[in-house]
């Protein structure tokens, strides 16, 4: 049966949630404060990860940030602040960065990456979209041994999951990088990983699913929703009233806010996180990440693009030029001959994550309401479990068996 639905949210979930409802025969209101042309959906670093399965909730995570809360050019950084959203997650956070969570996140990780980069490949087949989509893996490239010890840990663990991960000498990281010298010791690298370049992605969703009937209301700012007997009836924007069968909530870091108009409470916390493009040839091939300024590198289509930083500070934009000089400093640092140019850096942009305190997302219903869905708290993985985390909302809002198991994301989830 056809649904009115209302997707508030138009960064990458909230587009894909659009895209698998859409093909189910729902009618699709998108609506956004923004024009939909930046933040977190535009500025990431493109990856699809199926080898990030350690959740940024990890043992030790607390101790580095205690440690890095004194240095603002520091990989991690939270803002202390007497808020008490901010107090109440942290003590989350706390409590789920034990090896136990870890070890039960791992394998709920890895499946929804998986399945998030079978769906991408399947939307790379449809002819009405022509983004770039590359599945070269990516390289963890370290500069110390103990770093490289860690990393491989992982890798193994990978290993043990069913990834196909490889422990690489200098010499080994030449086949993936012939034209560069890099400054490291070697380098872990994980066959499972694709990249891409979000824009375009963005940019053909969205004409796409205005051509399939999708209304978008942008710059457009929600205001109130009217309910009652647990059933969302409208939903009413600074230009309009709405009336909807079904809402989904996917509006990142903002989602909260909304929730809150609700009664629900959503644990979230914006993470900043910053990006440089640089627009010549620097002869870079594959995706990596450099393990100790914790710094993506992709190769985009027609610029390379250098990310990186969590920054928990609360929602703003502003752009911290410590922190972007921090990215180009380690751009320096491991690729030998390079740097970034005062100008590239000077167009430094930034993008807020919605970071759960568990390193897992919310998907689902809410126990109170019978038509409401939640899509939010991705973090870092966001870009890379867009199209996964729309399926799983699709199959919930038309009650359809879910492709995973969807009760580590449940949004009522305790801390």
């Amino acid at each position: 049966m056809s649904k009115e639905i209302i997707i508030i949210g138009g960064g990458i979930i909230g587009l894909c949630s659009a895209y698998y409802l859409q093909k189910e025969g729902h009618q699709i209101t998108i609506i956004d404060k923004s024009d939909i042309t930046k933040g977190a959906s535009f500025v990431n670093a493109g990856y699809i990860t199926p080898s990030h399965i350690i959740p940024l909730a990890a043992p030790g995570m607390i101790n580095k940030g205690i440690k890095w809360m004194f240095n603002p050019a520091s990989p991690f950084y939270v803002k202390p602040r007497l808020n008490k959203d901010f107090l109440q997650w942290s003590w989350a956070f706390k409590k789920s960065s034990t090896k136990t969570n870890v070890e039960k996140a791992i394998p709920v990780i890895k499946d929804i990456n998986l399945l998030s980069r079978t769906l991408y490949e399947e939307l790379k087949t449809v002819k009405e979209f022509d983004f770039h989509y590359e599945r070269k893996g990516l390289l963890m490239l370290y500069q110390n041994e103990k770093s490289g010890e860690e990393e491989w840990k992982t890798g193994q663990r990978g290993i043990s999951e069913g990834l196909n991960v490889k422990l690489l000498t200098k010499e080994d990281v030449k086949q993936y990088e012939p034209n560069i010298d890099l400054n490291i010791k070697g380098a872990i690298y994980y066959d499972s990983d694709a990249h891409m370049t979000p824009h375009e992605f963005m940019r053909d969703m969205m004409s796409h699913l205005k051509s399939k009937g999708v209304i978008f209301y942008t710059n457009e700012e929600v205001q109130d929703v009217k309910y009652s007997n647990q059933t969302i009836s409208q939903v009413q924007t600074s230009e309009r009233i709405l009336n909807a069968d079904e809402v989904i909530i996917s509006a990142g870091s903002w989602s909260p806010l909304l929730t809150k108009k609700l009664g629900i409470k959503i644990p979230v916390q914006a993470g900043k996180g910053y990006r440089i493009n640089v627009h010549r040839n620097t002869g870079i091939e594959t995706p990596a990440i450099l393990i100790e300024a914790k710094v993506a590198v992709t190769p985009m289509n027609g610029f390379t693009r250098f990310a990186g930083t969590m920054e928990i500070g609360g929602i703003n934009h502003k752009i911290n030029p410590v922190r972007v000089k921090a990215i180009a400093k380690a751009a320096t640092s491991y690729y030998n001959n390079f740097q970034i140019e005062d100008s590239e850096i000077k167009s430094a942009d930034c993008g807020l994550r919605p970071c759960s305190p568990d390193g897992l997302p919310y998907i689902g219903r809410t126990k109170s309401y019978k038509n409401l869905t939640i899509a939010t708290g991705h973090a870092m993985m966001g870009w890379s479990l867009g199209p996964a985390t729309g399926k799983l909302v699709s199959e919930i809002v038309s009650d359809k068996k879910p492709s995973l198991d969807l009760s580590p994301f449940h949004p009522d989830r305790t801390f």
